[in-house]
């Protein structure tokens, strides 16, 4: 316990040094200190004490706050879902969108802004819900015509359901070229949505995908032995798989839906954290979660301020991050031990 506690000290100190700084940054930078005692009054109850104050408030928990949580449970649910997959595959080059989980919520995305559903009945909640939906037919699909194969096949039919999700997607978007534009923002990523409304719609969802990717490590575990020594130790292998991969697709379709596709937090941060902190992913996986949440705040952060007024997508700040070091992933996969 003592060779995790300080890993996990540090990860969480990096995670709260990263929320403050995301909530600080903006048109106007706010200081730490004042950020912690406008939130702590406001806890209390306690009125504003100046104008400036009550501008300060209600900056703070109207906008700032309600962006920073969604993006740090974004990053959590990304980075916990790619713990999970490059476990249970054995593959560091496993993240969560192995099995097309982020092609089916782009697709729905997609249909939904060419209807111009928000407009309409659904308001505010169409493009989630619809990307939510995208994603679960396609990992249904999936695993409809995966659960008779081995895990390597699951991998190819997640390739190639993908790929015909991602097809529909770009044939949708030559035929809605008025809406194209908030198409493309949506699909790079980020938080286009302000408010409270996103964050309680996004957290249930993460909330139970998480929690039972971190009851189901220690299965995870086994099950990097290989099936036979699993059964052996008398886990259920089937079983104990389809738990863990609708665990860490719920949690991914939950975060794909409100902030759009935002690549290579499932991949980066759990290989990190698996150096930092070990492959037992008793560890590894709570390490990933709280990792994941500072990594993509970090990235928020450089989004909102690197071509300041102007704001870029998240998803292309975790690209610019991430490419490289897949690449330097893949150079060392073969000597990768697992």
């Amino acid at each position: 316990m003592p060779k995790f506690a300080r890993p996990l000290l540090l990860t969480t100190a990096l995670l709260l040094a990263a929320s403050l700084l995301s909530i600080g940054v903006g048109s106007v930078f706010i200081p730490p200190k004042s950020i912690l005692t406008a939130l702590w009054d406001a806890l209390r109850g306690l009125p504003p004490a100046t104008p400036n104050a009550e501008k300060l408030r209600v900056i703070l928990i109207t906008l700032r706050l309600p962006r920073t949580l969604l993006m740090a449970l974004t990053g959590a649910a990304l980075a916990g879902s790619g713990a999970a997959y490059q476990g249970l595959f054995r593959n560091p080059l496993a993240d969560p969108y192995l099995i097309g989980a982020a092609s089916g919520a782009g697709l729905g995305a997609v249909v939904s802004l060419s209807s111009k559903w928000p407009s309409s009945v659904l308001g505010f909640l169409a493009v989630p819900l619809t990307a939510f939906v995208g994603a679960i037919l396609t990992v249904f699909i999936v695993f409809t015509l995966a659960k008779t194969l081995p895990v390597t096949n699951l991998i190819l039919a997640g390739v190639a359901v993908s790929s015909f999700a991602t097809a529909l997607t770009s044939f949708l978007m030559i035929n809605a070229s008025g809406e194209l534009r908030r198409t493309l923002v949506w699909l790079l990523g980020g938080s286009n949505m302000a408010g409270w409304k996103p964050l309680i719609g996004q957290f249930p969802y993460v909330l139970i995908g998480l929690a039972m990717l971190i009851a189901m490590s220690y299965r995870l575990n086994v099950l990097q032995l290989g099936d036979e020594q699993a059964q052996q130790l008398g886990v259920n292998v089937p079983r104990s798989r389809t738990i863990i991969i609708l665990a860490a697709t719920l949690a991914t379709a939950a975060a794909v839906a409100f902030t759009g596709i935002i690549g290579f937090v499932g991949l980066v941060v759990p290989h990190l954290m698996r150096r930092f902190g070990g492959g037992d992913a008793r560890r590894l996986m709570p390490l990933s979660i709280l990792g994941g949440a500072a990594f993509l705040l970090l990235a928020d952060i450089l989004a909102r301020t690197l071509m300041a007024p102007q704001e870029l997508p998240v998803g292309i700040i975790t690209a610019l991050a991430g490419a490289p070091f897949f690449l330097v992933i893949l150079r060392q996969s073969r000597r990768e031990v697992w």
